[in-house]
Formats: structure tokens, sequence, C-alpha cells
């Protein structure tokens, strides 16, 4: 097996570092600006564009996105509330908790798809598909 199989591909992992840079450097001058003073933006940005990427990478909302993409986008939401002193942070944690039960209740649905990656994986026969 080579090395590259560990990696993610170069283009789009060139693109996602490109565009967290950026949103990093923003909100770092948001801070410098007095717009947003206080936030840690390096995680607050991070949760935001691992929730974006996860949308994204798997092709729209499957059983698995539809939770984990959200829950990360308003979790971002959350900490930048918090981190600027307008959420406490027991509040945080209560809704964050709602938040998930909601995002598995929804996944539940039948309208939403499975992933694709476990769809691939009955098509191989993958004994733990499904």
């Amino acid at each position: 097996m080579r090395l590259s199989h560990f990696f993610i591909d170069r283009p789009i992992f060139a693109t996602v570092l490109s565009i967290f840079i950026i949103t990093i450097g923003i909100g770092d001058l948001l801070t410098t600006l007095g717009i947003l003073p206080g936030v840690d933006w390096v995680w607050t940005l991070a949760l935001a564009i691992v929730g974006i990427l996860v949308i994204v990478l798997s092709g729209g909302l499957d059983k698995v996105s539809i939770v984990v993409g959200p829950f990360l986008l308003v979790a971002s939401l959350l900490s930048i509330l918090r981190q600027t002193g307008h959420l406490d942070p027991k509040l945080e944690a209560s809704i964050v908790v709602i938040l998930i039960g909601v995002l598995l209740l929804v996944s539940q649905m039948s309208a939403v798809p499975p992933p694709r990656w476990i769809i691939a994986a009955a098509d191989r026969g993958d004994k733990n598909a499904r």
C-alpha cells in the first residue's frame, strides 16, 4: 500500500488549507479591529469548516452528514456566542445535547439517504455494511 493512500487528495487538501488560512485571517482581522474581540478563531472556524466539508465531501446530506455537519456548524456559532459573553456555558451544553438528539432523530427519517460509502460497501459485498 502506498503512503499516498493515507493522505487527502492534494488539490482538495490545498483548497481546504487555503480556505482555512483565509478564514483564520478574517477572524483575526475581526479581533484586531475590535469587532469580535477575544474569540479563539482557530477552534471556532475549524469547527465550521469541518462541518461544511463533511456535507460537501459526502456529496450532500445523508444519514451521517445530516448529523455531523450541522452539529459542527451550530457548535461553531455557539462557541462564538459563548466566547463573546452572549451565552452561558451551561446553556451552551444544554443546547448541544438537544441539538444532537434532534439531528439524530432527523437522520432516522426515510427521506434521508444512507451515506454513499455504506452503499458502496454493500455493493462490494462487505458483511459489515448496513
